[in-house]
């Protein structure tokens, strides 16, 4: 019975320790684990591999090739996401919004990433005048 209990007990901390590891792991976790590559290249939101990962400012990114992950680590901040990755119209309104995925748009090279599909037809309608506004907030941001 004492087994069972301490094999119970290594169980429940095990698992909780993999938990909160995840968890961090998903907060470092660029793009939700999409292929910023992917974006540039096939004008699409591509899933990237857990095989095919590297980091660049503390954050983890996926690839969907090796080709990918080539590229971005010839020129990591021209693929970079704007804004941290958080979305632009969020940032463009002062606040730090999560993003979906497939809600991009690519703008004089940049990636820029959306709350979802209906912001970023929000975002599109007033696209140059919310760039300037968000970039001068998230540089209030990252001071």
């Amino acid at each position: 019975m004492k087994k069972q209990i301490l094999i119970l007990i290594v169980a429940f901390i095990s698992a909780t320790t993999f938990a909160q590891s995840e968890k961090k792991i998903d907060a470092k976790l660029a793009i939700k684990g999409y292929d910023v590559v992917a974006y540039f290249q096939e004008n699409k939101a591509v899933k990237g591999e857990k095989s095919i990962t590297t980091i660049y400012n503390d954050k983890i990114y996926y690839f969907a090739s090796e080709n990918n992950k080539s590229l971005f680590l010839k020129n990591p901040s021209y693929y970079e996401p704007q804004f941290g990755g958080y979305c632009a119209y969020g940032m463009s309104e002062g606040h730090e919004a999560p993003i979906q995925p497939e809600a991009f748009t690519i703008v004089d090279d940049k990636l820029y990433l959306n709350y979802n599909l209906e912001t970023r037809t929000e975002w599109q309608k007033e696209q140059k005048e919310r760039i300037v506004k968000a970039d001068a907030n998230w540089a209030k941001t990252k001071k």
